[in-house]
């Protein structure tokens, strides 16, 4: 049977798949973090670093209205009332 069609992954799988890829980006970002966070101690005057998680920050700000359905706006609004 040479051409024998793989099945296509179903709904459920290709969102377990996803949501495993989520999580190694997840931890991976969290080490990057930590790395970044030890150069930038290195150079606290480097305003360079706080660019960097202006960026990430930014990034994440997104990616929490997409999951959560709201706009940057209210993301802002939460984080500023954890403060």
């Amino acid at each position: 049977m040479k051409n024998a069609k793989k099945p296509e992954p179903t709904a459920a799988e290709t969102y377990a798949a996803r949501a495993s890829d989520i999580a190694r980006l997840m931890d991976v970002l969290q080490m990057e973090l930590d790395a970044h966070a030890k150069q930038a101690n290195a150079k606290p005057g480097d305003w360079g670093f706080a660019g960097d998680l202006y960026r990430i920050r930014s990034g994440l700000i997104g990616l929490v209205g997409i999951m959560s359905n709201k706009d940057p706006e209210d993301i802002e609004e939460f984080l500023a009332d954890a403060e």
